[in-house]
């Protein structure tokens, strides 16, 4: 294989501390880290629709609305789903919960509960209530919900509610 020559200079001084400077600038700022949304940033009233599609091929419409609200230790999901059914029926679920921190940074229980203290606690799912939790990572606040049915069996709901221009995005 021939050799490739190569010109050599002398490396200018200040070029190189220009080079070594932006190089301290680029390294400081790949090392901080992206702010994170706080759970603050997601209080406030949201509504929307959506058609939704269900197991069976069905589509449903739905009118639906959260409202968010921060405490100094806790804070509060409250929302409402409003289904149209095809065939002129109408339905609406509301639910409210509060959430409180767990020992996990970012992970919240809920707290729908109270125990012969007064202190707001989990549900207890093998007692046929949900047992519901909340996530916040990077900008999306999810809250997790499982049931576990008569016979053993379970369902798990998700739904991801993420920060987005003008408001929220909502996934389930």
């Amino acid at each position: 294989m021939p050799a490739i020559a190569r010109s050599l200079t002398r490396p200018d001084p200040i070029a190189a501390m220009r080079w070594a400077i932006a190089g301290l600038f680029l390294m400081l700022a790949c090392a901080l880290p992206v702010r994170a949304a706080q759970i603050e940033d997601f209080a406030g009233v949201y509504e929307g629709s959506a058609d939704v599609e269900n197991v069976s091929g069905e589509v449903a419409s739905r009118d639906m609305s959260v409202e968010i609200t921060v405490g100094r230790k806790s804070f509060t999901v409250a929302w409402t789903t409003v289904t149209y059914r095809g065939d002129g029926r109408v339905k609406e679920s509301s639910y409210t919960i509060d959430f409180v921190p767990s020992a996990r940074e970012d992970v919240f229980a809920a707290a729908m509960g109270t125990n012969v203290f007064g202190h707001s606690v989990q549900l207890d799912p093998m007692e046929g209530d949900p047992y519901v939790w909340g996530q916040l990572l990077d900008d999306t606040l999810t809250v997790y919900s499982l049931f576990i049915g008569e016979y053993g069996g379970y369902e798990m709901q998700e739904y991801h509610r993420t920060l987005v221009d003008g408001g929220l995005q909502l996934e389930f």
